[in-house]
């Protein structure tokens, strides 16, 4: 069986009765920047090693899909509100 336990930081979010986009767009902002701290050891794209460029490209992706999910709990925070306005 997986481990569906939360990390206790998110699960006091639950508790206090935080939406789910909500933390998923805190938890979103925190992965950019963390994987933005990761691509800046990349500044010298010349003198890169293979091994090197292959972790850029992979930060680089990662960091690509973690704004397309970003802006993703945007629309749905904005959906949803329009949704809770005209109920």
């Amino acid at each position: 069986m997986k481990n569906t336990q939360l990390d206790p930081r998110l699960q006091k979010l639950i508790d206090l009765g935080e939406s789910g986009t909500n933390i998923l767009h805190g938890e979103l902002k925190n992965l950019m920047y963390q994987t933005e701290q990761a691509l800046a050891e990349y500044t010298d794209h010349d003198d890169e090693q293979y091994d090197q460029t292959v972790d850029r490209l992979h930060l680089e992706g990662m960091l690509d899909a973690y704004v397309e999910v970003y802006q993703l709990t945007y629309q749905l925070a904005f959906a949803i509100s329009e949704r809770t306005k005209n109920a």
